[in-house]
């Protein structure tokens, strides 16, 4: 049976709700390769990308909230190594796995009343043994009465998601040969001997070459919240302690909402039927010193905000003054319509978007587009 026959009835509780569910993914962008893409390797990203669309789109279906389905969807990427992230990161300069990642939300969950709106979200960076990353995020965020700031490293946050049920596991579990010969490569060392049995096959090795993306997912739930979750393994042979855009708000990550101020803007919001409010998630790919400098992604909610731009001029809009500032990347972003945009300013993004229809959409160079 074709993905395309494999559409979920939707549940009786997202027919009696305006707010139409929506998922969309990034697994990176940067410079890639058009002439390395084997049939046989894009079978594989197209089939990592829908695997992680769908799982997210599961949650949605059922009613879940926007944090577990963009949880979801990023733990599939985070567990192929052809995305650069959990299994698949990147070495830095000292050959050593440190991991990012953050979520945002735009409200706390419709079934977590007890987290305050101004809770907002939550990076980690220098993460060395979390399996997955994302799930250490959600962990972190979800426990209000004992984690109270907005950004945290090293092994701390790592033994608190521990003791919450979360896996840890030795550092040579994210090794992978493709990285390991690429971070190699790149500082002009011998590849050989490799540190570890050789267990890839060598026709997974990822398409991107000196890898500067992430992983996210941003999604608008039934209930109207929108979640936001980026992974990354960072820049290949960055300096050992570098912190990148992924985990810090604002640049790599945003999820806000806010009421239009403008009473022509609440007037066609209440005549159209749509909710007197705005809101938007961000998940931003590239190269994060860039982003942090321009603080792109809540410049994209800033955009919208004060300017009234839509979300795909507000985001083409950042997209744009990163190429101009000599920043390679690309956005994923949802506001609370189930509008998506999905602009980027190089060659590829893997990217994806999938709707209450329950099929998953995906693309991977500049010039491929999403129906």
């Amino acid at each position: 049976m074709s993905l395309s026959e494999k559409r979920p009835l939707l549940p009786s509780n997202l027919k009696k709700k305006g707010t139409k569910p929506v998922l969309v993914i990034h697994g990176g962008a940067g410079t890639l390769d058009r002439s390395r893409l084997t049939p046989e390797l894009r079978v594989k990203y197209i089939a990592a990308l829908e695997q992680a669309l769908l799982a997210g789109n599961e949650v949605l279906t059922n009613g879940g909230e926007a944090l577990d389905a963009v949880v979801a969807a990023v733990t599939v990427l985070e567990d192929c190594p052809l995305f650069n992230s959990g299994k698949g990161a990147v070495f830095n300069s000292a050959g050593k796995n440190e991991l990012e990642a953050s979520v945002m939300l735009s409200r706390p969950p419709s079934n977590r009343p007890d987290i305050l709106p101004t809770r907002r979200g939550l990076g980690v960076t220098l993460i060395t043994r979390a399996k997955n990353p994302s799930h250490l995020v959600r962990a972190l965020y979800l426990a209000p009465e004992s984690i109270h700031h907005a950004f945290l490293s090293g092994a701390y946050p790592e033994d608190f998601a521990a003791s919450r049920g979360e896996t840890l596991v030795d550092p040579s579990y994210f090794w992978t040969e493709a990285r390991w010969r690429e971070h190699r490569r790149g500082l002009g060392l011998p590849e050989d001997p490799l540190p570890y049995p050789s267990t890839t096959d060598s026709s997974d090795a990822p398409l991107d070459q000196l890898p500067k993306g992430t992983v996210g997912a941003v999604a608008l739930d039934a209930q109207g919240c929108i979640a936001c979750l980026t992974s990354t393994g960072g820049l290949t042979n960055k300096l050992p302690g570098r912190v990148g855009d992924t985990p810090t708000m604002g640049t790599g990550f945003w999820a806000e909402e806010w009421k239009p101020t403008g009473p022509l803007a609440r007037l066609w919001r209440k005549l159209t039927r749509k909710p007197l409010r705005v809101a938007v998630g961000v998940s931003g790919t590239g190269d994060g010193d860039y982003f942090i400098r321009l603080n792109a992604a809540s410049t994209v909610a800033h955009r919208m905000k004060y300017l009234g731009e839509s979300l795909e001029k507000a985001t083409s809009a950042v997209v744009e003054d990163l190429k101009l500032n000599g920043g390679l990347g690309g956005l994923i972003a949802v506001n609370q319509d189930g509008q998506v945009a999905l602009p980027l300013n190089c060659s590829g993004m893997y990217r994806g978007v999938i709707r209450t229809d329950g099929v998953p959409k995906t693309a991977i160079f500049d010039d491929e587009i999403l129906a």
